[in-house]
């Protein structure tokens, strides 16, 4: 018998529906001519997970449709194949590289390469640190993202004590991952100080309860601290960790829990090894990314929540930034991310907290189609 997993009616939503790009009059040239070197060069991670296979879609039909030239490789977890993709890249006259960075600290080489033959960089997504040769950097609110899932276990366990929470991160390897982390214990440290959690695997975290963690003042700690918590965002790593707590673990540290968990592909593996422990009644689980599976998961119970980022208004506006750089103009930006060594200009896309109650938002934009998510209501 499936346990029962409880879902709040929280539901906070914040990104815009409108997405597309201003075509510039060179690359209408371009698209109609079929003349001109290759514009703009795109490297994302890998080809294994949903979530990147969303933004190359994205990717090609916004900038084709926009009339830019562009190509999409993928690094398939290797900052070998990553700089290799680079040079290649560059190798076909790209003017501007996106890239979504495999390592963060080791994409540095592969955008110093870039630099040196006189491409822009802009980081998407994941923000490559400990480098001056990257331009600008385009990315969804991701402390933001961290506070929602923090917030939503918060609210799903509203006037109750001593509720085990189970704390999960991304690589160590990803800026994103220590973000995502961060924007979480803003909000819930101070629900851990009152009483109302008890962290039930994470005891790196126990000098900073009831205290906020810097992504940039307290990195060494934060490090540490992901370090014991850490998914790689591998499915199997999260579902034999989380296997590996619940062993660890008596039943008091059991019955009705919290767990953070840091994307879609880990919660899910994470709530299968939940709900496989006789000693677990219920739990709350949180995700990121909007995939169909999880979508699935949030249908049938066994996941709470996920963060829709809209892969397509990303994309929208890295192709705004394109734009900008290939007509000789800055891109407008709204804030900066500091990387260890500049302040990367950057701009930012809000999310949307997705549960049973508005499920239906991914379906209705076209994100995802109805038919592909198992049990969707209706």
């Amino acid at each position: 018998m499936k346990k029962k997993i409880i879902s709040t009616a929280l539901s906070i939503t914040m990104a815009a529906s409108l997405v597309g790009c201003a075509v510039s009059p060179d690359a209408e040239e371009n698209a109609a001519t079929g003349e001109g070197e290759l514009q703009v060069g795109i490297v994302l991670p890998t080809r294994d997970e949903p979530r990147w296979i969303q933004d190359e879609a994205s990717f090609t039909s916004i900038l084709g449709d926009a009339g830019f030239t562009s190509e999409v490789l993928f690094s398939q977890g290797s900052s070998a194949t990553e700089l290799t993709n680079v040079e290649s890249l560059i190798e076909k006259g790209i003017d501007v590289l996106v890239i979504c960075a495999q390592d963060a600290t080791a994409a540095a080489q592969a955008v110093e390469v870039a630099h040196a033959a006189g491409v822009q960089v802009i980081c998407y997504d994941r923000l490559i640190t400990d480098t001056d040769a990257v331009d600008y950097y385009v990315t969804f609110n991701s402390f933001d993202v961290g506070v929602q899932q923090g917030q939503y276990l918060i609210d799903a366990y509203a006037g109750q004590t001593g509720v085990p929470l189970y704390l999960y991160s991304g690589a160590t390897t990803d800026n994103n991952a220590f973000i995502f982390f961060a924007g979480a214990w803003s909000v819930l440290s101070d629900a851990v100080a009152s009483g109302q959690f008890t962290v039930a695997n994470c005891d790196a975290i126990a000098p900073y309860i009831g205290q906020t963690l810097d992504v940039t003042a307290d990195h060494e700690a934060l490090a540490d601290i992901l370090g014991t918590i850490t998914t790689n965002w591998d499915f199997n790593t999260a579902k034999s960790l989380a296997e590996a707590n619940l062993v660890a673990n008596d039943a008091s540290l059991k019955g009705d829990v919290a767990i953070l968990a840091p994307n879609d592909g880990t919660a899910r593996a994470i709530a299968d090894a939940f709900n496989a422990d006789a000693d677990v009644s219920s739990f709350v689980v949180t995700g990121q990314d909007c995939e169909t599976a999880s979508l699935g998961y949030i249908c049938s119970g066994l996941q709470s929540m996920t963060i829709w980022k809209n892969t397509a208004e990303l994309a929208s506006t890295t192709c705004d930034m394109v734009n900008a750089i290939l007509s000789g103009n800055a891109p407008a930006t709204s804030t900066t991310y500091n990387n260890g060594v500049i302040e990367v200009p950057s701009n930012e896309t809000a999310v949307t907290v997705i549960t049973i109650d508005n499920i239906s938002e991914p379906v209705d934009a076209g994100y995802v189609s109805a038919s592909d998510i198992e049990g969707y209501p209706g």
